[in-house]
């Protein structure tokens, strides 16, 4: 009961600001009923005369920036969702600018001797108490460790895991209410959507985590020449502080910096595209927040990426789901659209195959027939899930997550070179991929086939050699041309045994390897 009266009083709160910036639509989503609605729209303050004008999800993302460091990450987390709030809003609370004043040296210092038990003067030689940024859960500083190593130090905010967790809280008590009340919640899952907020807002609140993604994404990339990820210093790093080596390097969001440092643009969005589709189809782990802030590159046009607190994954079906789809609009065969999608189970069997690629074909038709440099493959992938919602797809957080990163990438890309052909950079990367893989898995199977047939094979090969063994034993005394005749079938049947054998341990392995996989 005490908790209902905290959470109404803390969303009074939150609604006189939601007024200010004429977002009272909200309450309407939430299950409260015509009277409180209309109290909360008599009562709240009137909207600003500022905000006038202005799209609905430029309102909301000022609204959440008032909020505070949660509800902004919430807005980030809806601005992957646009199957549920469209393209327009998804964008602008893509727009959201996560920054909040610097936290002081004195807690700097104080997560630091908490952490390693140790002064900062002990830790590095020189520390830079003015922040280089300051975001909602973190502050990052540049140092200089005892080793002579130029660093980048990531910090913790203090209070901020506490108050994470109070806000939500109150995210699963509205949560909560919504399931009850409205019918759109069994499309929605809005308690779904606030366990995984919460579990992605903690691990990201966790930086030894984000250590750990670095780390596996340099590992990825150690043998690469187009694409450089930092080098964490785990000996600095726990689960308040993140010390990863200082990038020197231009950011790609400065096109004119660029073009001064004689700088291959050209080369920059290639890189950039094809270290990309690289992580997604070959690694199935891609870093998923690609704004220009988190981008640098170097005189050579290597990309240097920075910020891993926001990473996808892709397990090998949905990667080769999403590279044979690709492939199938790219060359415009919708029929094999529509296959892929039945083929891996995305869509009821009940629904019309037909109908579907038809549905198909009127998303790649309308975005494939703009100029070649239009082409937008993150469009495209959005349009169609947006589609598959007609035909019971379930949602599939990864591709949505993915589809947000590919646009934000293109959008990049396309600020650096506005006449870049898209397609055609993803299509070889694709077909190169599709033609490794498939080519193994195919002689995967034909293998685990022609072992499964001599496998059947064996009941028989066994009475076979029981029968030889039985007339050896019981014909003790043989002429010397009968001995000839044992001998050789006795030498063939182990030699075919030994075969049959060779056949086994091969299954074996082979199903190994596939129950690992």
């Amino acid at each position: 009961m005490f908790n209902n009266f905290r959470f109404i009083l803390r969303l009074i709160k939150i609604s006189s600001i939601l007024a200010k910036y004429d977002c009272l639509f909200l309450l309407d989503h939430l299950g409260m009923g015509s009277i409180p609605r209309l109290i909360a729209k008599t009562l709240l303050p009137k909207p600003l005369k500022s905000v006038r004008g202005l799209r609905i999800g430029e309102r909301l993302s000022k609204a959440l920036q008032e909020l505070g460091p949660s509800f902004i990450k919430f807005g980030q987390t809806w601005s992957t969702r646009p199957d549920l709030i469209g393209n327009n809003v998804a964008d602008d609370l893509a727009e959201l600018r996560d920054r909040l004043p610097p936290f002081s040296i004195n807690d700097v210092r104080g997560i630091l001797r908490m952490s390693f038990e140790k002064e900062i003067d002990e830790l590095f030689l020189d520390f830079n108490e003015k922040p280089i940024a300051a975001a909602s859960i973190a502050q990052v500083h540049f140092a200089i460790t005892k080793n002579n190593e130029e660093v980048a130090v990531k910090i913790l905010r203090p209070g901020i895991e506490k108050a994470f967790k109070q806000d939500i809280e109150l995210f699963k008590w509205i949560a909560n209410i919504v399931n009850r009340t409205q019918k759109y919640a069994e499309r929605l899952k809005p308690i779904e959507i606030i366990k995984k907020f919460e579990e992605t807002s903690l691990l990201e609140m966790d930086l030894s985590i984000e250590a750990a993604a670095a780390s596996e994404l340099r590992e990825n990339f150690q043998d690469c020449d187009f694409y450089y990820v930092p080098k964490i210093n785990w000996s600095l790093t726990s689960r308040r502080v993140l010390t990863i080596e200082r990038v020197n390097g231009f950011s790609i969001g400065n096109k004119n910096t660029l073009v001064e440092e004689g700088i291959n643009l050209e080369k920059v969005v290639e890189n950039l595209l094809r270290s990309f589709l690289i992580q997604v189809f070959r690694d199935g782990f891609f870093h998923a927040d690609l704004h220009p802030g988190n981008l640098f590159t170097d005189k050579n046009g290597r990309i240097i990426p920075v910020d891993f607190g926001i990473m996808g994954r892709m397990d090998v079906k949905n990667r080769r789901y999403l590279a044979e789809l690709m492939f199938a609009f790219l060359t415009r065969d919708y029929d094999k659209v529509s296959d892929i999608h039945f083929a891996a189970g995305y869509i009821p069997s009940t629904q019309s195959k037909q109908s579907f690629a038809l549905a198909c074909r009127a998303i790649g038709e309308s975005v494939l027939g703009k100029a070649a440099n239009e082409v937008s493959i993150g469009n495209l992938l959005y349009r169609l899930l947006r589609t598959t919602e007609y035909f019971q797809m379930e949602t599939q957080p990864q591709l949505l997550l993915l589809q947000k990163t590919l646009v934000v990438a293109e959008g990049v890309a396309r600020q650096i070179d506005p006449n870049l052909v898209l397609w055609e950079k993803a299509q070889e990367i694709i077909e190169n991929w599709l033609t490794e893989n498939i080519n193994v898995k195919m002689k995967t199977e034909q293998a685990l086939k022609t072992s499964i047939e001599k496998i059947n094979k064996i009941p028989k090969i066994i009475d076979n050699l029981d029968l030889i063994l039985n007339e050896y034993s019981n014909n003790k005394t043989k002429t010397p041309e009968q001995e000839i005749i044992n001998s050789k079938y006795q030498k063939k049947s182990i030699f075919n045994l030994n075969h049959w054998l060779i056949h086994i341990i091969l299954f074996i392995i082979i199903m190994s390897l596939i129950i690992n996989n």
